[in-house]
Order: structure tokens, then sequence, then C-alpha cells
């Protein structure tokens, strides 16, 4: 299996290994040192094998400047992650993410479904995995719909704010078999953030990581109560410069 690096581990490799060198290289120049102290005055060091050894020693010199260049490398590329992230902020996102928190008494996720269910089931679990609320979908329809939980559990306590709980969904067709299903978390980007050396977007109440956004478009500007002021301006402005209904 072949494991993702993530620049903190990049980084922390590298940083093990410029001990390791920088060991290797005190070691090096010990012996190198005791060698030509305790040699044989009549039988000295070939000089073809001091020049190799102190070759080596050159080599390993420059391999430890190589790993602190490449630290500084990726030190700079997280300032860079962090400012392309800053892109997304005030864009509407759609992630693939299942974790959000409790606030003002609810927590709101979205799901897909690949094609019409016959039947879906949702669960809402703590941050244990345990399944506090048990209930069915009432959109059944191919594509995303939203959820809102109200916090309630099933039996019947009310979660306190604060809380970060997940959604399970699992679909069904006619025949029983599996509908592709996953769950969402839609909304506006407000923030983002570095953790661990890898950026994460605020949307709402939750903060997913970037690698989990699938969509994003361009947030409308307007409140709907502005649209709906602008129109009934336009609405009355049309009616003002037409009394005869002269376009109608």
């Amino acid at each position: 299996m072949v494991d993702a690096v993530s620049t903190t581990n990049a980084a922390s490799r590298i940083n093990t290994g410029g001990a390791m060198l920088a060991s290797n290289f005190e070691t090096f120049l010990s012996l190198l040192t005791s060698q030509l102290k305790n040699q044989d005055p009549l039988s000295p060091v070939d000089s073809n094998q001091f020049t190799a050894q102190l070759t080596q020693m050159a080599g390993v010199e420059q391999q430890l400047l190589t790993n602190d260049l490449l630290t500084s490398l990726l030190s700079a590329q997280q300032g860079a992650g962090l400012t392309g992230a800053a892109n997304y902020i005030g864009k509407e996102a759609t992630a693939v993410w299942s974790a959000n928190k409790v606030e003002d008494g609810k927590a709101t996720w979205s799901y897909e479904l690949g094609e019409d269910a016959k039947a879906a089931k949702l669960q809402v679990l703590d941050s244990a995995g345990k399944v506090v609320w048990t209930g069915d979908a009432t959109e059944l329809k191919q594509g995303v719909h939203d959820f809102t939980w109200d916090g309630k559990t099933t039996a019947g306590g009310q979660v306190a704010d604060g809380g970060v709980y997940t959604l399970k969904i699992t679909a069904t067709d006619t025949a029983g078999a599996a509908v592709d299903s996953q769950v969402l978390i839609r909304g506006r980007i407000s923030g983002v953030e570095l953790y661990d050396g890898q950026p994460y977007a605020t949307i709402g109440a939750s903060i997913l990581p970037l690698t989990s956004l699938i969509a994003l478009d361009e947030a409308s500007t307007a409140t709907p109560t502005e649209t709906a002021e602008s129109e009934s301006l336009v609405s009355k402005v049309a009616s003002a410069l037409n009394p005869l209904n002269l376009f109608s």
C-alpha cells in the first residue's frame, strides 16, 4: 500500500532524516580525526582513500543543506496553500462530509441519492459513534435533499449546543437493493485555516478539508429581502412609465 504524504508528514520525515545524517556526519568526522591521529607514520593513509573520504563527507554535508532547503520549501508551500484557499471564501460550496456541529438546537445536512429510492433511513451519531437518533428520510427522489435535525434524541432528550454529530444514510430500491447515497454539507464558505499543514474550510458550523469539496459556485451578493425590494421597485417604475400597459 502507498500512503498519501501530507506536507506535515513530509517535513517530519525530512527533519528525521536530517537528524540521522547530522549524527552520521559527526560520527564520520570523529572517526576520520581519530584515524589521522592514530595512523602509522611509516604507513600513512593512502591519498586516494583520504580524498574519497573527504568527498563522502562533502556529500553528507550537501545532503544536510538540501534537507534544510526542502524544509523551507515545504513551509513556503503551507503559506501558499492557505493563500490559495482564501480564494474560496464567499463561494457557495458542496462537500462530501458528514460531520456537523449543533447550533441553536439544530444541525443541517444534505444527502444525495443516485436514483429514486423506496426507503431511506437516516441516523445521527455522536462523537463516540453511538446512534442518538434514527428516522426515515422524507425525500426519496434522485438528487440532493436537505435535512435538518432538531437536536432531539430518539429517547426524547435534547442535545446541547456545540456537540459534533455525523449523519448516516442507508437507502434501498423497490427490490431491496442498496441505492448509492452520500451525505453532503452545503453552504457559503466563511473562512479557511490550516490543520496539520492541510487547508480546511468553514461552512456554517462545519469545518472540513478542502479535498472534500465537490462543487463551487459564485455566491449571490443580494439577500432575498434585497431581491424582493428590487423587483418591487422595478415593477413600480414600469407601472409609472407605462400607464396604458403598452408593454403588457
